[in-house]
C-alpha cells in the first residue's frame, strides 16, 4: 500500500510540474526559457517522423505498383497485338499492290498478244516424276485448264502445264532440264530450241539450229509456238541472250539467255487456254535495249 501511494504521489507531482512548465512557456511565448528544449524535441520528433515516412513510402510504392501490374500487363499484351496487327495490314495491303500490278501487266500481255488466259496464283513450289523445278497452281479442269498448256506471267514464259486437277495443276518451269520450247530470234526467222539447266532458272540454253546465224548478246528471244499453240503459244518473251558459246564444227550454236520471267519468285501467273488466231510476233516483246554489246 505503501508503495502505491508514493507512485500515486509521483505521478501528481510530475503532472502538476508539466501543468506549469507548459503554462509558463505558453504566456512567456517566444521569450520562454524552455524554447531550446521544445526546439530539440521538435527536431527528435521531426527526424522520427521523416524516417518512418521514408519506410512507409516505398512500401506504398510497393503496394500500389502490384495492384497496377496486372492492368498494366494488360495495356502492354493490347499494344503488343495493335503493332502486330499493324504490321500485318501493312504487309498485306504491300503484297496487294503487288499482285495487283503483276494482274495488270498479265492483262496487258494477253491482250497485246491476242491470248486468252485464266489468271491464277503459285500456291507451292513442288517436284513432280520427271522433272526437277516445277509450281503448283491454283487453278485445274474446273476452270478450264488442261495439261500442256502454256504458262506466262507479265515478263514473259514461265512454262507449261504438265498435270491438271478438279481444282489444281502443276506446271513444270522453263528452268527445268526436261523442258524444251521452240523459239525465234526477235526481227528474224531464225528458230532453235530453248533447254532449262537448271541452276535455280538463272539461265536457259538457247541452241540456234543455224550455226552461221548471227547471235549477239543482248539479243532477245520468243517463243515459236507449236501446232494448235500445244504446249506453247506464238511471240511470248522468254529472254535476252547473256553469252555465245563458240561452236567451231558444229551444226548448231549455243547462246544463254537470262530469262524474262523470274522463275525463282513466281506468283500471279496465267493459263493460256486459247491461242491467238495470230502469231502476235515481236508485239509482246519488252522495249528495245538502248545497245548490243557483240561477242
Amino acid at each position: 500500500m505503501k508503495d502505491t501511494r508514493r507512485a500515486r504521489m509521483s505521478l501528481g507531482l510530475l503532472l502538476a510540474a508539466a501543468l506549469v512548465l507548459m503554462t509558463v512557456d505558453h504566456r512567456t511565448g517566444e521569450n520562454s526559457p524552455l524554447g531550446p528544449l521544445r526546439g530539440i524535441g521538435a527536431a527528435l520528433f521531426g527526424a522520427a517522423e521523416g524516417a518512418g515516412s521514408g519506410v512507409v513510402r516505398p512500401i506504398g510504392q510497393f503496394f500500389e505498383t502490384m495492384t497496377g501490374a496486372p492492368e498494366a500487363q494488360r495495356r502492354i499484351e493490347a499494344l503488343r497485338a495493335e503493332n502486330k496487327r499493324l504490321k500485318y495490314d501493312l504487309a498485306a495491303r504491300s503484297l496487294d499492290r503487288k499482285r495487283s500490278a503483276e494482274l495488270r501487266s498479265l492483262l496487258g500481255v494477253a491482250g497485246t498478244g491476242g491470248y486468252k488466259i485464266v489468271p491464277t496464283q503459285v500456291i507451292a513450289r513442288r517436284g513432280t516424276p520427271g522433272f526437277e523445278e516445277a509450281v503448283e497452281l491454283d487453278v485445274g479442269t474446273a476452270d478450264g485448264v488442261r495439261p500442256e498448256m502454256t504458262v506466262l506471267n507479265g515478263d514473259g514464259l514461265v512454262g507449261r502445264v504438265v498435270q491438271a486437277g478438279s481444282f489444281t495443276s502443276t506446271v513444270v518451269l522453263l528452268s527445268d532440264p526436261g523442258s524444251a520450247a521452240g523459239a525465234r530470234l526477235e526481227g528474224s526467222n531464225e528458230i532453235g530450241v530453248v533447254n532449262g539447266v537448271g541452276g535455280s532458272g538463272r539461265l536457259v540454253r538457247f541452241r540456234l539450229l543455224d550455226s552461221t546465224a548471227r547471235i549477239t548478246r543482248g539479243h532477245r528471244i520468243v517463243s515459236f509456238g507449236s501446232q494448235r499453240g500445244v504446249p506453247y503459244v506464238a511471240g511470248v518473251p522468254i529472254g535476252v541472250v547473256e553469252r555465245v558459246e563458240a561452236t567451231p564444227g558444229e551444226l548448231t550454236r549455243v547462246a544463254y539467255a537470262r530469262p524474262y520471267a523470274d522463275l525463282t519468285a513466281l506468283d500471279v501467273v496465267g493459263v493460256v487456254v486459247q491461242a491467238p488466231v495470230r502469231s502476235p510476233r515481236d508485239a509482246v516483246r519488252p522495249p528495245e535495249p538502248k545497245a548490243r554489246e557483240g561477242l
